[in-house]
């Protein structure tokens, strides 16, 4: 772990968190405000500054926050400081999120031979739940490296043991339909789509916690390669492909979260788990499927098929009317190009979970945005053969009507809300390097949390 929390360090070194300009304010000695002045230190966001002591030691270090960002920004000292024991000089405006953030800048994905790197023992900031942080980078972190590894190893049986790894630590009951047995219990969308890969395509059920807690359903996609299948990707676009299981990902990552904090839910986690391959038998444009729930549905597009696992999926979470059906998926590329790779758009009817996402997303820094349902786009999913299209014709909306289809999955729960995530860093952030990123979890673990503490 390459930044551990420590309750105290009675040698820890300081690091004095610097506005922009903001030198003088902090009072420091003057050999310091000096050693700042002579390599042109002001205060600027993300520069760490190491400052020797007069034997040639360390004496501390600085750390610019510029004019304001935001708690999560210290992770870059996880990459910046030299190795050893720091504290805070002055306790950070959001003790917790800085804390969070010094553990997230220090994560490495290690599994292929990426060195772990230094170690950081940071001293814990004074009020903080050690155990809370923790909670949250083990289920950020797993979400990460699910994300993170190639297809070769996380292809739906690996997706599943990794259901099962998790179940385990926590006593969680798991329950697999593979293969078949997809048609026979009625998840016929399931099966189209993950038929022509070597991997049998399944649906992985956790179940966690009391049967009489109130109901807290995750859905994640499990799409554990996506070529496009017959309508088949160009070579760039399948280069991230091994993250379109980042649905999955994140909604394990979040359930981590919430069974290590023992909350009084009756947590249940449904995976779609398929690679979208193609073969003689593989799905075509112009089929027609019937789902789970009855509703036909006409292949427009065989890429489009991420909406159709989460279908079957969601009409088998939407029987048992949860209080809240949260769904996550790495499903359009709409979505990219509306608002870009950081913010994900989510979709909700129900005004108060809308707010209570909106606050906590700003509360923890983790980014979304809330997209609207408009019901007149509901129409250019029509089908002159069947109920539904799984796209429209004209590609305007696409992460709008995206979410409009899985809507009709869902009819008697009123608490869902859909994310329509990317969970993968372009480039490398403060609190986390280039690669798999979950994205909106903590803003639902702090949802969660406040309701069924």
């Amino acid at each position: 772990m390459p930044v551990e929390l420590i309750e105290t360090l009675n040698t820890a070194l300081p690091v004095h968190l610097v506005a922009r300009d903001g030198l003088e304010a902090l009072g420091l000695s003057p050999s310091m405000t000096a050693w700042a002045a002579a390599n042109g230190f002001s205060g600027e966001a993300g520069r760490t500054l190491a400052v020797p002591g007069d034997n040639g030691s360390l004496a501390g270090a600085l750390f610019g926050v510029g004019d304001g960002e935001g708690a999560l920004a210290v992770g870059m000292l996880a990459r910046a400081l030299p190795e050893g024991d720091w504290h805070f000089a002055a306790a950070p405006a959001e003790p917790e999120l800085a804390a969070i953030g010094l553990v997230l800048g220090g994560y490495v994905f290690t599994r292929y031979g990426k060195k772990s790197g230094k170690t950081l023992r940071f001293a814990l900031p004074l009020g903080v739940d050690a155990g809370r942080v923790r909670r949250i980078a083990d289920g950020v972190f797993l979400a990460r490296d699910l994300v993170n590894t190639p297809t070769s190893d996380m292809g739906p049986d690996e997706l599943e043991k990794a259901v099962r790894t998790l179940a385990a630590t926590h006593e969680a009951e798991v329950s697999v339909i593979k293969g078949d047995d997809l048609l026979k219990q009625n998840f016929p969308m399931i099966h189209a789509v993950g038929r022509a890969s070597v991997g049998a395509p399944r649906l992985i059920d956790m179940v966690w916690g009391p049967e009489g807690a109130p109901k807290v359903t995750l859905v994640g996609k499990g799409v554990c390669f996506d070529t496009g299948g017959l309508d088949i990707k160009p070579s760039s676009g399948m280069l991230l492909m091994k993250k379109d299981m980042g649905g999955a990902a994140n909604v394990l990552g979040l359930a981590s979260m919430i069974m290590a904090a023992g909350l009084k839910v009756r947590l249940r986690v449904l995976i779609p788990a398929v690679e979208n391959s193609i073969a003689g038998n593989a799905f075509r444009p112009g089929d027609v499927l019937t789902s789970r729930k009855g509703i036909t549905v006409e292949i427009g597009n065989t890429d489009a098929e991420g909406r159709l696992v989460l279908a079957d999926a969601l009409a088998l979470a939407d029987d048992e009317e949860p209080e809240l059906l949260i769904d996550m998926a790495t499903l359009t590329g709409a979505a990219r190009v509306a608002l870009g790779p950081d913010l994900p758009p989510f979709y909700t009817g129900d005004e108060a979970l809308a707010s209570e996402l909106a606050a906590a997303s700003m509360a923890v820094e983790d980014p979304l945005w809330r997209m609207p349902l408009w019901r007149p786009y509901d129409a250019r999913l029509a089908s002159k053969i069947a109920d539904i299209n799984n796209v429209t014709t004209d590609g305007f909306a696409g992460s709008v009507t995206a979410a409009l289809f899985l809507k009709r999955f869902v009819e008697r729960t009123t608490g869902w809300a859909h994310f329509d995530i990317f969970a993968w860093n372009p480039s490398d952030r403060p609190y986390g390097p280039a690669g798999g990123e979950a994205q909106g979890i903590r803003a639902l673990e702090r949802v969660i949390s406040r309701r069924y503490a």
